[in-house]
């Protein structure tokens, strides 16, 4: 019997039970879907993962103050200080730009709208150093931050949060702390960094921050790009070695600062998402696992039904050979459909789960390719011993049973 013959034969036995063979695929149908959308979660989270890591431009560390303990709560401690600043920017070869930073949660008043935002003091060539990007207006200037002028560029997503558009925002005036700030340009999207989203900061001249609205000589913290070609292990040794000596921490005492890569904090987000996806993806094998053995049920079944008409195959010529291939691809058939279905069902659920929860979904090729292989080899692997019982019958015994 040739191939396609037999694969002819496997379907019209799968549409002369259709119902039961929908069944018996539903185990293989939910498994191939279950992989598949959990590999494109994990395919969409890593391709997230990129994309912030991107985003974050030139390799850039962050020094920040380290922490005390105050009545049992940790804060932050007042150890940076604009010196600080100076002191890497000039005393460090791997660093090629520094920006000071300082901030806080202030109330922001435009019109009749009040929303309490972070506003952050920062040097002129932060949008270079921090990887960000206008999308209308313009930067200020380190003119206009030597001057203390008051003049602010908002993240992606404050102008909706005061009741305007990136467009039309630009040139109005905005209150900060009751103070006057022209709005001169507004950053395209960038997304969270760390625990916090820059899409809903407000970023105005660092001498500004420092002198008229926070009125501190201490640093929140201090983003340092490294030059081109420098390791990370090499910028971070240069910059502890400057800080220890600006800050006069002897020998053995424990700096009361702390450098960080920011893409540690991705990486980390990203291996988390990895081991999830890992992790559901394999509790959904099992219902491919369970899903073979109801194939394997079923063409058990199968077997005793169709005995006779395997004693009349033998009796006409049929070979062993013949009647075991016949069987095993029946189980792979209905397996195949059943993945085919589940591709199809998978793919969609990821669909709506990007479209409707926001989710970062990406469905690969090569997961539908394994799903697809996975669930032909769970046919071929639990059809075999149905369709070895059904080759080793009796002709004579199988066309005598009723």
């Amino acid at each position: 019997m040739l191939i396609t013959e037999m694969v002819l034969v496997a379907l019209q036995s799968v549409r002369a039970n259709l119902f039961r063979a929908f069944l018996t695929m539903l185990g293989i149908i939910i498994g191939v879907a279950s992989v598949i959308t959990m590999i494109a979660i994990g395919s969409g989270a890593r391709a997230a993962v990129d994309e912030q890591i991107d985003a974050l431009g030139a390799s850039v560390l962050s020094v920040r103050a380290g922490s005390m303990m105050h009545m049992g709560v940790a804060r932050s401690a007042a150890t940076l200080t604009i010196d600080d600043a100076t002191a890497i920017a000039t005393g460090t070869p791997s660093v090629r730009a520094v920006v000071p930073e300082v901030g806080g949660q202030l109330q922001i008043k435009n019109g009749n709208r009040n929303e309490n935002l972070r506003v952050v003091g920062v040097s002129a060539n932060f949008a270079d150093v921090l990887g960000h990007e206008l999308a209308s207006g313009r930067l200020f200037s380190n003119a206009e931050d030597a001057n203390r002028h008051t003049v602010a560029v908002l993240g992606s997503s404050v102008p909706a949060k005061l009741g305007s558009s990136s467009e039309a925002i630009v040139g109005q005036t905005i209150y900060i702390k009751g103070l006057a700030f022209d709005v001169i340009g507004v950053l395209t999207e960038k997304g969270a960094s760390g625990f916090r989203n820059v899409d809903e900061q407000i970023w105005i001249p660092f001498y500004t921050a420092r002198y008229r609205v926070f009125g501190s000589n201490q640093l929140d913290s201090i983003s340092a790009q490294m030059a081109p070609g420098v390791t990370v292990e090499r910028a971070i040794v240069e910059i502890e070695r400057v800080m220890r000596r600006e800050h006069q921490i002897p020998p053995g005492k424990d700096n009361d600062f702390s450098i960080a890569d920011p893409r540690q904090f991705f990486n980390v987000r990203e291996a988390a998402a990895n081991i999830f996806a890992i992790l559901l993806a394999g509790i959904a094998s099992i219902s491919l696992v369970v899903g073979g053995i109801g194939i394997m049920n079923i063409m058990l079944v199968t077997v005793t039904e169709r005995t006779r008409e395997i004693g009349i195959r033998k009796a006409l010529g049929a070979s062993r050979r013949n009647i075991l291939l016949q069987f095993v691809i029946e189980a792979m058939v209905l397996c195949m459909l059943g993945g085919t279905v589940g591709i199809l069902l998978g793919t969609g659920i990821a669909e709506l789960l990007a479209k409707f929860v926001g989710w970062n979904t990406q469905v690969s090729p090569l997961a539908i390719t394994l799903a697809f292989g996975f669930s032909a080899g769970v046919g071929l692997f639990f059809g075999i011993w149905p369709a070895r019982k059904a080759a080793r019958l009796d002709p004579i015994e199988a066309l005598r049973y009723e």
